[in-house]
């Protein structure tokens, strides 16, 4: 079965091949000869359209240009919530201190949404479009805090996210990276353990641990920042970008293997998820190199 760290397309059987190698067309049965004992489907049904032993066309099959579209669809949406949410503040129709708790239910939010699908393996639209104002919403409120202390640094962190994106999706195209199991196994562990310690730190900051910086893998929006907090924003941008690579892997292969056109919404779901990630880490870098 197909993996991939992205904790949304991890457990969809939809992604892996429909038939195993020494399986036949029907599954685990064994095949029969033809003639005896077989009989095909367009020959027992005479009203059905075509010549007998005619290639079935597939429909409902998720295709690159369906996934393409449903993630579009999640990122505008995401980018109409973040330029609401940031204009709300700034023309006072919510107040600023709105934003340090608006930042924290959404980006809790999205972790909860995101561990549901990831057990459920099932994303509708209505989750889709719940991912994108919730993503819409953290991502409106940091970028407004980030770019009140360094100007024009949201554009700046868009674009690299950009390039980023597009390096990967080259490399991915022209096999630089390949994905092997070693390749996969080693960064699901990699991703889940700095998923793992983020929300520790997290946790520990909440509670004023070491003066409200937890264990020091996050610097503030201004101030000082440590050696560590830079390594762990260098980590993050490596592993999100990664894990692009596993997303495409992933959704090629869907394609390839006939997975329901449901899964679109899976699949946006997850990459959304991805370049969501890479974008803050790219902006909190660019924020300590402005310092």
């Amino acid at each position: 079965m197909l993996r991939t760290s992205n904790p949304i397309l991890t457990k969809d059987e939809a992604f892996a091949p429909r038939a195993r190698q020494g399986q036949g067309q029907w599954g685990a049965y064994p095949q029969q000869a033809p003639g005896f004992g077989t009989q095909d489907p367009r020959r027992a049904n005479p009203y059905q359209q075509g010549p007998v032993g005619a290639p079935t066309p597939s429909k409902g099959r998720m295709t690159m240009e369906d996934v393409l579209t449903k993630t579009l669809v999640v990122m505008g949406l995401m980018i109409l919530v973040a330029g609401a949410t940031w204009a709300s503040i700034i023309t006072g129709l919510l107040p600023i201190q709105a934003a340090l708790p608006l930042m924290v239910v959404s980006g809790l939010g999205t972790v909860v949404l995101s561990l549901v699908v990831g057990f459920r393996s099932k994303v509708g639209p209505v989750a889709a479009l719940l991912l994108g104002v919730l993503e819409g919403v953290f991502v409106g409120m940091i970028s407004m805090v980030f770019e009140q202390s360094y100007p024009g640094i949201v554009i700046q962190a868009v674009f690299a996210t950009l390039v980023v994106a597009a390096v990967m999706l080259v490399a991915y195209r022209f096999k630089v990276i390949r994905v092997t199991p070693v390749f996969t196994k080693v960064l699901i562990i990699a991703t889940v353990s700095f998923g793992l310690a983020m929300l520790l730190n997290f946790a520990l900051a909440i509670f004023g641990v070491n003066g409200g910086s937890g264990l020091g893998f996050r610097a503030g929006v201004d101030g000082p920042v440590s050696m560590l907090a830079i390594g762990v924003s260098i980590l993050g941008v490596v592993l999100a970008s990664l894990n692009l690579i596993l997303d495409f892997d992933l959704v090629e292969r869907g394609v390839r293997n006939g997975a329901p056109a449901s899964q679109s919404w899976l699949a946006a779901f997850g990459l959304t998820v991805t370049m969501v990630w890479l974008y803050i880490e790219i902006l909190r870098i660019i924020s300590y190199f402005r310092r």
